[in-house]
């Protein structure tokens, strides 16, 4: 009986190998409609460019050195590393589920078997060995799966690194106008500490009425008020430094107050003219596409559950008995059963699981169309930003530059008691203002600049999560503090 049997299985495993579970797979490729170029003015007309290494270009040191603290301290970068780990194990896993599986065991027993008996002592000790034959190719779709799965964390973890030196950045230019708006509200409100100060003597000698005076006072305090405000929130923007960074507060404040003696330059980004090929460098649309690998894998695997599955099994003992004193050895062996489970009933249970598996298939497609059409917007709006600052940044310094020198007249004419404290207080207001804009001007202009390389994937190429190259959560530690390390030498000596 088995022998027909053993005939039989070679032919079905043929047939069933030519419908292959591939076959059942829907598309892991999806067709999204990309604009064929970029609607918004790119910058210094676009061209093809990593930005891995566009930190660096800005030319600040300390920047650099506080970017690569905090993606060595940052919780997310650790998850996303834990992730690839478990990927790593996962795809382990599912190489070894269709491969042989061989184990040793060893027994031993010793007792009476029947009144009066002698004592019999029996041992063995054998391999046992089991094999699931992959008859449709589920493991070579599985291993396509885990091998998405694996490249999906490794684009997280560029991601997660990605978002957090765009975090720190902006943290870190905030911090730079922090200043420069504390440094202006200071020398506003020593101006009108001055002026008030003038006033009181002037109306104690008569010439003005206490109420100027008074004035001038309140003018003074508020201004104050606004220095001592600024101060804090320069103060906050330095521990939430601390908090990302992990570096104990006096010394960032110190590398802080070095490094913002003079801003760094903001480097360009240069861009594909294509947005197809930019929107391909980020992790987030790698990551959804290979969201659709992975459920067309579910589909397929679902519906191999409903077809035969051949296992096979094995084992080889040596035993040894002694009874009464005598001994006796010898080796047993097994080939089989072979066995063949086909799926009969299941009260619809496997046609709902199929059901389910494609509805997540359809979920991944609109997921990664959603995402890619999202990268688009992401880059339009970010360049649309970044021409709106630079087309606004000559008016500001237009603006800034006429307030300062209608300053400069009033406060000449108020000297010489030819203009009153109203025009002095209206024609600080408008510089203060005018300056206040030029230097968020500025910020938003630098946060513009992160935003675009943000947008852009920072630098991330696919060939980057397909190679098995991506740092332990150790060996990134460790080279973030190498990093720092250099990075403090280059400081030192540029400064």
């Amino acid at each position: 009986m088995m022998m027909p049997l053993l005939r039989t299985l070679p032919p079905l495993a043929i047939t069933l190998a030519l419908s292959a579970c591939a076959g059942f797979m829907p598309p892991t490729q999806v067709a999204v409609d990309v604009a064929p170029q970029w609607q918004a003015p790119l910058p210094h007309q676009g061209a093809v460019t990593s930005l891995t290494d566009w930190w660096q270009q800005q030319g600040d040191p300390v920047l650099v050195e506080l970017i690569a603290a905090a993606q060595g301290a940052s919780p997310s970068v650790s998850q996303a590393a834990t992730r690839i780990a478990q990927a790593r194990a996962s795809q382990v896993e599912v190489r070894s589920a269709f491969a042989p599986q061989l184990g040793a065991q060893y027994g031993a027993n010793r007792g009476v078997a029947f009144p009066a008996g002698p004592v019999t002592t029996s041992q063995q000790i054998g391999l046992q060995a089991t094999w699931e034959i992959d008859l449709i190719g589920k493991s070579r779709a599985l291993g396509s799966a885990s091998m998405a799965h694996l490249e999906s964390s490794r684009a997280q973890w560029h991601d997660a690194r990605v978002s957090v030196a765009a975090e720190v950045a902006n943290l870190y230019y905030g911090l730079a106008n922090c200043q420069q708006l504390l440094a202006l509200s200071r020398r506003d409100a020593q101006s009108r500490t001055e002026t008030a100060r003038l006033t009181d003597v002037t109306a104690q000698a008569g010439f003005v009425a206490p109420a100027v005076a008074a004035m001038a006072r309140a003018s003074a305090a508020e201004s104050n008020g606004r220095a001592t405000q600024q101060a804090a929130r320069c103060d906050v923007q330095v521990k939430g430094l601390v908090a990302l960074t992990g570096i104990a507060e006096p010394n960032l404040k110190q590398k802080v107050a070095l490094a913002l003696v003079e801003p760094a330059r903001a480097a360009s980004i240069t861009i594909a003219n294509i947005p197809a090929q930019t929107i391909a460098q980020r992790p987030d649309v790698f990551t959804a596409e290979r969201g659709v690998v992975i459920a067309s894998v579910d589909v397929g695997v679902a519906k191999a559950h409903r077809l035969p599955r051949l296992s096979l099994n094995g084992s080889i003992a040596g035993a040894r008995v002694n009874t009464g004193g005598a001994d006796s050895e010898g080796t047993t062996w097994s080939f089989g059963p072979i066995a063949l489970t086909i799926p009969l009933f299941d009260s619809g249970h496997r046609v709902a699981v199929v059901e389910a598996a494609k509805v997540a298939y359809d979920t991944a497609v609109v997921n990664y169309q959603g995402t890619v059409r999202q990268a688009v917007r992401e880059v339009e709006e970010a360049l649309v930003n970044l021409q709106s600052t630079q087309d606004r940044s000559l008016d500001a310094d237009v603006a800034t530059r006429g307030y300062a020198e209608s300053l400069t007249a009033t406060q000449a004419r108020f000297g010489q008691g030819l203009a009153n404290l109203v025009e002095l207080e209206d024609a600080r207001r408008s510089a203060l203002a005018a300056e206040s804009a030029l230097l968020a001007l500025k910020l938003e202009r630098q946060q513009a600049w992160v935003t675009l390389y943000r947008a852009l994937g920072g630098g991330f190429e696919a060939s980057q999560a397909q190679a098995d190259d991506t740092p332990s959560l150790s060996s990134a530690s460790s080279a973030s503090s190498a990093s720092s390390a250099n990075v403090d030498v280059q400081a030192k000596m540029n400064r």
